[in-house]
C-alpha cells in the first residue's frame, strides 16, 4: 500500500513538473517579448524626450513641435477679400515741387536725319525725379572758451557746456541714434559699432556705445517717472510680465500699460513683491486688464478684467481632449456671443438687455460642474467660478477691452530682443533697456517720431530730475464714461 501511494504521488508529482516547465517556457517567452517591447518603447520616449528640431538638426522651423494648428486662430472669418478694400486710398512716391538737384536732359542730334539741334530751343519738357539719401559724414563742432580780465583784477573765463566733459565727446545726435538701435531696432553692440563705422564713418567702440546707453538712459527718467506717475492713476490699465536671460539667470520684465501709455521694469522674481515695489498703493481707482496670473490677480484695482483671448485658447484645448463634454463649448459660444454684443450700440436697451443675458447664462453654466476625472476641464470650470466677476466687466464700462492685447504687445519686443542678443549680461542693462523702451512706445502710441523725441532727450543736461511738463509725449487721461459701481456681482 505504501508503495502504491508514493507511486500517485510521484505520478502527480511529475505531472505538476511537466505544468510548471510548460509555465516557464511561456513566461520565458513573455519575458523576451516584454523586454523587445520595453527595450522600444524607450526608444520611442527618448525620441520625445529629445526631439530633432530647428534647433538641434536641419529640420526647418516651421516643422518644429508645438507650433500652433492653423485652425486655432480665435479670430473669424470677415467674409471680406484679401488686400485693400474698396474706398481704400493707395500711396505712392510723389514728385516734389522744389527738386534738390534738377538734371536737364537736350537731344544734340535729330533721331531721323541726324542734324544737329543745338541752336534749337527746348520744348514738351517731361520730368521723372528720383529720391536717395546724402552720405552720411561726422560733423565736428570746436568749443572755444575765452577768458576777459576785469578793470577789478579778475579772469573770468566762459564755461564748455556739460555734455562737452572731454578733449572729444560725441554728441546728441549719436547718443539718441544708439538709444535708438538698440531699444527700437534691437541692434546689439557689435553690429551697432560696424553700422556706425561702415554707413556713418564714426569710429566708436563697444565700451563707447554701452557708455553713451548709460548716458543716454539717465537723460530719459524723468519721462519714465511721469509715464509712471501717470500709468499709477489711469482709468484702465493692462498688466503682464515676460521671462528674460539676465547673465544667464531668469529674470522678468513687467509692464503696465495703457492706450497712450507704457511703463516697463525689470525685476528678478515675478511674485507680488515687483507689484508691490513699483506700485504699493495697487490701482484703487482703476480697471486692471490681466491674465490668471496670483500676482496679478491679488493686485488691489477698482475692478478686474481676465483677458477672454487667453481664456479662449485654453478653451480650444480642453475641448478638443474633452470632446464629449459641454462645458467647454458652452463657456466657447458664451464668450463669443459676449464679443459680438460689445461691438453693438451701448445706448439701446436691447444691448443692456443682452449683456445682463450673457451674466446669467454664465451662472447657469456654473450651476452644472463637470466630473472630477476629467482633471483639467473640472479646474477650468473652479477658476470661472472664482473669476465670475471678472468676465464681463468689458460690458458694463466702456472703453475696457476685452483681452490683455496690449499688453501682449508691450513685452513682445522684449522676447525679440532677447532672441537677437540671446541675454542682457548685467541687470542695470536690462533695465535702461526698460527704461528707453518705455519712452519709445509712450512715443509711438502718441503719434510722435521716435528718433525726433529721443533725439530731444539727448540734449537734456544728464543731471536733470525734474518731471516733463507740457511734452507732447504725455496727453491728457480721459475718464471712464460709467462708474465702476454699474458692473453686477451675478445676473441680477
Amino acid at each position: 500500500m505504501e508503495i502504491e501511494v508514493l507511486l500517485k504521488r510521484m505520478e502527480a508529482l511529475e505531472q505538476r513538473i511537466g505544468k510548471l516547465e510548460n509555465q516557464n517556457t511561456l513566461l520565458k517567452s513573455g519575458y523576451k517579448r516584454l523586454k523587445k517591447e520595453n527595450t522600444s518603447l524607450k526608444d520611442r520616449l527618448s525620441f520625445y524626450e529629445n526631439p530633432k528640431n530647428s534647433r538641434n538638426s536641419s529640420i526647418p522651423p516651421s516643422k518644429d513641435e508645438n507650433r500652433p494648428k492653423r485652425n486655432q486662430s480665435l479670430r473669424r472669418p470677415s467674409g471680406k477679400k484679401p488686400g485693400g478694400q474698396p474706398g481704400h486710398k493707395g500711396k505712392t512716391l510723389e514728385m516734389v515741387e522744389n527738386p534738390d538737384e534738377v538734371v536737364d536732359l537736350r537731344p544734340d542730334y535729330c533721331n531721323g536725319c541726324g542734324k544737329s539741334l543745338k541752336s534749337v530751343a527746348p520744348s514738351d519738357v517731361k520730368a521723372r525725379q528720383t529720391v536717395d539719401l546724402p552720405v552720411p559724414k561726422p560733423i565736428f563742432t570746436e568749443y572755444r572758451t575765452y577768458a576777459k580780465t576785469c578793470t577789478c583784477g579778475c579772469k573770468s573765463r566762459a564755461s564748455f557746456p556739460e555734455s562737452v566733459g572731454s578733449p572729444v565727446s560725441y554728441g546728441p545726435r549719436t547718443e539718441s541714434l544708439i538709444g535708438y538701435f538698440h531699444a527700437r531696432q534691437h541692434i546689439p553692440f557689435a553690429r551697432m559699432k560696424e553700422m556706425f563705422n561702415d554707413v556713418f564713418g564714426l569710429k566708436i567702440s563697444e565700451g563707447g556705445i554701452h557708455y553713451l546707453l548709460k548716458r543716454f538712459s539717465r537723460k530719459t527718467k524723468p519721462a519714465y517717472q511721469e509715464i509712471k506717475k501717470r500709468i499709477a492713476t489711469s482709468p484702465i490699465i493692462g498688466a503682464d510680465e515676460t521671462g528674460v536671460r539676465v547673465n544667464g539667470d531668469k529674470d522678468w520684465f513687467w509692464t503696465w500699460q495703457n492706450p497712450k501709455l507704457t511703463y516697463i521694469v525689470h525685476s528678478d522674481n515675478r511674485g507680488s513683491a515687483t507689484i508691490e515695489r513699483e506700485f504699493p498703493d495697487g490701482f484703487p481707482g482703476s480697471i486692471l486688464i490681466r491674465d490668471g496670473w496670483r500676482a496679478q490677480a491679488a493686485t488691489v484695482a477698482a475692478h478686474h478684467q481676465l483677458c477672454l483671448a487667453h481664456v479662449q485658447r485654453r478653451l480650444n484645448y480642453l475641448n478638443e481632449k474633452y470632446s464629449s463634454a459641454s462645458l467647454g463649448k458652452d463657456f466657447s459660444e458664451l464668450f463669443k456671443s459676449s464679443l459680438k454684443l460689445e461691438k453693438q450700440d451701448r445706448n439701446k436697451e436691447k444691448y443692456r438687455t443682452d449683456r445682463v443675458g450673457v451674466v446669467q447664462k454664465m451662472e447657469q453654466l456654473l450651476e452644472h460642474p463637470p466630473e472630477k476625472k476629467q482633471k483639467e476641464l473640472y479646474s477650468f470650470y473652479k477658476r470661472m467660478g472664482r473669476e465670475r466677476q471678472n468676465l464681463f466687466t468689458f460690458l458694463f464700462i466702456g472703453d475696457v477691452p476685452p483681452d490683455n492685447n496690449g499688453s501682449e504687445r508691450a513685452v513682445r519686443h522684449i522676447k525679440v530682443k532677447q532672441k537677437i542678443s540671446g541675454q542682457f549680461k548685467l541687470g542695470v542693462t536690462a533695465q535702461n533697456f526698460a527704461q528707453i523702451r518705455s519712452v519709445i512706445d509712450t512715443t509711438i502710441k502718441n503719434g510722435q517720431n521716435v528718433l525726433a523725441a529721443l533725439s530731444l532727450i539727448a540734449k537734456l543736461e544728464a543731471k536733470l530730475d525734474k518731471p516733463f511738463q507740457n511734452v507732447p509725449l504725455f496727453p491728457v487721461q480721459k475718464q471712464i464714461d460709467v462708474p465702476i459701481e454699474s458692473v453686477p456681482i451675478s445676473g441680477h
